[in-house]
């Protein structure tokens, strides 16, 4: 192995944890709730709502091949993402946090994907009145994360670049 190039363990747990949480959440929402009955956890703001999502994030659908599409191009981030992953120097520690938090996300929805015909479980429903976000699970969190991250890491590192500036 190249020194060069990342070691994986803490990559792979960091993401072990992120699929253990969203798998267990997962399994408890749909042992306890019937599906498509809200159940209050904060009023009207935060319910728990079981549905299943047969295409991708924000209702994104491509007919009946979403399962495999959505399937296979979250295969080729997870892939492209540890291999970023592998490249990353120690120092850039909020990159090293963020990747496997996506990853993690990814690999959770995957994972229904393979095994669920119906979709992927979503559970968390934000809104007011009529007035909700998509409804959302762990993974979707995780991937969101992680991606804001990853945006603050990158933005960070646009600011470390010295700025040169033209002198009269």
């Amino acid at each position: 192995m190249s020194s060069s190039r990342a070691p994986l363990g803490r990559f792979w747990l960091i993401v072990a944890i992120v699929v253990a949480i969203d798998f267990a959440t997962k399994w408890l929402v749909v042992q306890r709730l019937a599906h498509h009955v809200p159940v209050r956890v904060f009023g009207d703001v935060a319910r728990l709502f079981l549905t299943y999502n047969p295409g991708a994030a924000f209702g994104m659908h491509v007919g009946d091949a979403s399962r495999w599409v959505f399937g296979i191009l979250s295969t080729i981030i997870t892939v492209a993402l540890v291999r970023w992953y592998r490249q990353t120097p120690p120092e850039a520690r909020l990159v090293r946090l963020a990747l496997p938090i996506v990853v993690g996300g990814a690999l959770g929805n995957l994972i229904d994907r393979i095994r669920l015909r119906e979709g992927v479980v979503d559970f968390i429903d934000i809104g007011i009145g009529a007035t909700r976000f998509w409804t959302f699970n762990v993974a979707d969190s995780a991937v969101t994360i992680g991606a804001v991250l990853l945006i603050l890491a990158l933005w960070r590192q646009d600011d470390d670049v010295p700025r040169h500036t033209a002198s009269a």
